[in-house]
């Protein structure tokens, strides 16, 4: 992967950009993603931002290398620290991280977003908490997208701050939308959740050591919710 031939994964994130969006890519590793959406004239300027040295220094080469330095912005900070007033931001992606740690950097930054952005994000594990986020905070999801890749699935969630919403605690668990459609990705990726869960239920029956029962409760709910669900 590069930023001429993204993974399949970026691919669908990078589908999500609006056209002549100012996007900041937070924890943008290589930054291939705004390289590329700059090299095919999607979108107008961007900011990468990367909290660790070594990604930083390869993003700064990767935008350097193509040219880009007057329209990409390399930041080392943590989070949306990276985004400045000035910036203009229409779009923010937050890819390849658990869903808490991107509902944590969005909790933290509440005061850098102007509540008009469009929300990008490809969190790995970690959906139910990162919908609730979106939920409190005034989001509603516009798009879901599953896909398997590498043997993993991997869920992008689009939100925008239009109007409150509410939903219900299985929508924040399997996707409000991704619920209605039933994709065959979304059901073949469930019903494998769905044996490692009654593997797990099996497992604490036979635990010699007690297990909570708040944990048993919680994993035999979630069971039935997937058992239904498939039904």
């Amino acid at each position: 992967m590069n930023e001429r031939a993204l993974s399949m994964r970026l691919e669908r994130v990078a589908a999500h950009v609006p056209a002549g969006a100012r996007l900041a890519d937070i924890g943008s590793d290589h930054c291939y993603l705004p390289v590329a959406l700059m090299r095919r004239g999607v979108i107008t300027a961007a900011v990468a931002g990367e909290v660790a040295l070594t990604p930083f220094h390869a993003a700064e080469r990767t935008v350097r290398e193509n040219g880009l330095s007057q329209c990409i912005s390399v930041r080392l900070a943590n989070g949306l620290a990276a985004i400045e007033p000035g910036d203009g931001i229409t779009a923010i992606s937050l890819c390849g991280m658990g869903g808490e740690r991107i509902r944590d950097i969005l909790d933290s930054g509440k005061s850098r977003l102007s509540g008009h952005e469009r929300l990008i994000l490809q969190p790995n594990g970690g959906e139910q908490p990162l919908r609730q986020w979106l939920m409190d905070n005034g989001y509603s999801i516009l798009c879901e997208d599953l896909l398997r890749e590498n043997r993993f699935y991997y869920e992008i969630i689009v939100a925008e701050r239009i109007r409150p919403v509410m939903y219900s605690s299985e929508e924040l668990y399997f996707g409000p939308l991704q619920l209605q459609q039933r994709s065959p990705a979304f059901l073949t990726k469930w019903q494998r959740i769905l044996r490692l869960k009654q593997r797990t239920l099996a497992d604490f029956a036979q635990a010699r050591q007690a297990v909570p029962e708040a944990k048993v409760l919680e994993v035999a709910q979630h069971a039935r919710w997937i058992s239904e669900m498939l039904a």
